[in-house]
């Protein structure tokens, strides 16, 4: 019971819950845009068992440690390029968030277009769900095999469940802030058109990684903090210049 209070598992504990909160950024922007499809009745519901499904297969990709090594272990070469499962999960996930990113883009400009909903903002709860709990895989994928790696010097019988314990914390804080996040986004267009050009970013961040190509995602997310912060300015000027 002693062990659970040593440094070097409170360090790890609360540096395995930062990571995954920070890296689940893009995952509550997703969550938060595909949710805003439903109706606004089922929205929080989705979000609730999108984020819960989620936490049950990042538990599941850790417990199959074994599976995760195969992962990492070339299949085949492309250009001189080793594949791994890892490789493919993150090509065919980032394509899939840039179909789906683009797709969201275009519907919003017809929607401008024809000012006003143009009937695709109604969606399938199951679908929107699935959705979620498949790219969080994609998403959680890198964020679970960095876990593994951190927690080796831990002692065996207690690295699982630090890992546990922090993807549950990172869950909850998602399931927290999802809800004023998809608010936020979906009431103001300029903020969900930069939402989605984020993601696109992430997308294509996704597929060159899977091509052995990194890219630090820390300057992603800078870029798209610089944006969102200059975004908020102008939004807070407008509201200026509207009351004066």
């Amino acid at each position: 019971m002693s062990a659970l209070f040593d440094v070097e598992i409170i360090v790890a504990f609360l540096t395995l819950s930062a990571l995954e909160i920070v890296l689940g950024i893009d995952n509550i922007i997703f969550l938060s845009i595909m949710a805003a499809k439903l109706p606004l009745a089922q929205q929080a519901r989705a979000r609730t068992l999108g984020l819960a499904g989620a936490m049950l297969t990042r538990i599941a990709l850790l417990v199959s440690v074994s599976w995760l090594a195969r992962l990492t272990q070339p299949l085949f070469s492309i250009a001189g390029n080793e594949i791994s499962g890892r490789d493919l999960i993150l090509i065919g996930g980032g394509i899939f968030l840039i179909y789906k990113s683009g797709k969201e883009l275009l519907l919003m400009g017809d929607e401008a277009a024809h000012d006003g909903p143009t009937g695709g903002r109604v969606a399938k709860f199951v679908s929107i769900v699935l959705q979620i709990m498949v790219l969080d895989i994609v998403f959680s994928l890198d964020s679970v095999i960095t876990a593994v790696g951190m927690t080796t010097t831990l002692p065996q019988d207690l690295a699982l469940p630090v890992m546990i314990s922090a993807i549950v914390v990172a869950i909850i804080v998602m399931m927290f802030f999802s809800g004023p996040v998809s608010r936020f986004v979906d009431q103001n267009p300029t903020i969900k058109t930069l939402a989605l050009a984020f993601l696109v970013l992430i997308g294509a961040v996704l597929v060159v990684e899977g091509f052995d190509i990194h890219i630090e995602k820390a300057y992603v997310y800078f870029a798209m903090g610089f944006s969102l912060a200059v975004e908020l300015l102008n939004m807070w000027i407008r509201k200026r210049s509207f009351r004066a």
